[in-house]
């Protein structure tokens, strides 16, 4: 086995176990290896995954513990606090922030030197929490931010003009949550800006898009009181990225070090992604406002940071 055969999903509940039957699918590793609190759930998610892959390509599923996680290439956090009716994802801060942090120090104990990907709400905030306590570089520790939001948006612009989404460009930034920014600016429909589609003057309708993108992950929890496959597919295409070495450029939540006056704090960026992790950040090109909303954005998750208890916040 070589390290980079092997994925680790820390977390057997509907997302974690979504994950790595879509990772199973897609037949990126050779290993795969749930890791959860109750092992009973992640024996039975295994065995559940691995029936489905008898039709699939060969690999080898099976719950584990972080000794096995060790030895994996990219382990993703699943582990968290789940939210309830209308709580925020931000709501649940604490409560994940112990859980994630309690992960990273078992996969550091382990002699985990891989990547980690974390999926736990709210995910900007556990990501910082994650490279806080598993001692890897900024870049091997990542979140999976708003690239699903930036799907959410193509989607909807997609429905809205009758257009195939992989014509939709266009970019969901800073936190995966309540102070998200859709950057209108970044738009490009057929490779025309979305003036030509929906003109700036047309403000109200602009803004409703952007609600109905961050409300979208909300009215999914109202319905089925939990997201799995979007998130799940999220974390594949990141996953694949790094695995194939891609150079891909997603929006996922990274480490700032003063693009757009933030510093040493996560939240989404356009970034390379390859087999080293984020490889380069690359800052867009915002409006003044779009500047502003991001720093808002910035200005919120270090809120939350400060709110948690300090064990949690940074190393122990």
């Amino acid at each position: 086995m070589t390290r980079s055969s092997r994925v680790a999903v820390i977390g057997a509940g509907n997302v974690g176990a979504t994950a790595a039957y879509a990772l199973m699918l897609r037949g990126l590793f050779s290993e795969i290896v749930l890791i959860d609190s109750n092992p009973g759930l992640a024996t039975a998610q295994a065995a559940d995954i691995a029936d489905a892959n008898a039709l699939g390509r060969p690999a080898r599923i099976w719950a584990g513990s972080y000794t096995d996680a060790g030895g994996a290439g990219i382990a993703v956090i699943t582990a968290g606090a789940v939210t309830h009716g209308n709580e925020s994802r931000l709501g649940v801060a604490a409560r994940s922030a112990e859980i994630v942090a309690s992960c990273s120090e078992q996969l550091a104990a382990a002699g985990f030197t891989g990547i980690i990907l974390v999926a736990a709400n709210p995910v900007d905030v556990m990501t910082q929490v994650a490279a806080a306590h598993s001692g890897l570089a900024a870049g091997r520790v990542i979140g999976t931010g708003t690239l699903l939001d930036s799907c959410r948006l193509r989607q909807a612009l997609a429905d809205r003009f009758d257009v195939a989404t992989m014509a939709v460009e266009g970019l969901v930034l800073g936190e995966h949550g309540d102070t998200s920014v859709t950057a209108f600016s970044t738009i490009r429909i057929g490779g025309l800006p979305l003036d030509h589609w929906l003109p700036a003057s047309n403000g109200s309708d602009r803004t409703a898009l952007a609600v109905q993108v961050r409300q979208e992950g909300y009215d999914i929890v109202s319905g089925k009181g939990f997201t799995s496959f979007g998130i799940a597919t999220a974390i594949v295409r990141i996953c694949e990225a790094i695995q194939r070495d891609e150079n891909a450029v997603l929006p996922v939540s990274c480490r700032l070090t003063g693009e757009f006056g933030i510093d040493d704090l996560y939240l989404s960026l356009p970034c390379i992604l390859g087999r080293g992790g984020i490889k380069r950040i690359l800052p867009p090109a915002l409006d003044p406002a779009e500047i502003e909303a991001l720093r808002h954005s910035a200005d919120t998750l270090r809120a939350a940071l400060a709110r948690l208890p300090a064990d949690s916040a940074t190393a122990r």
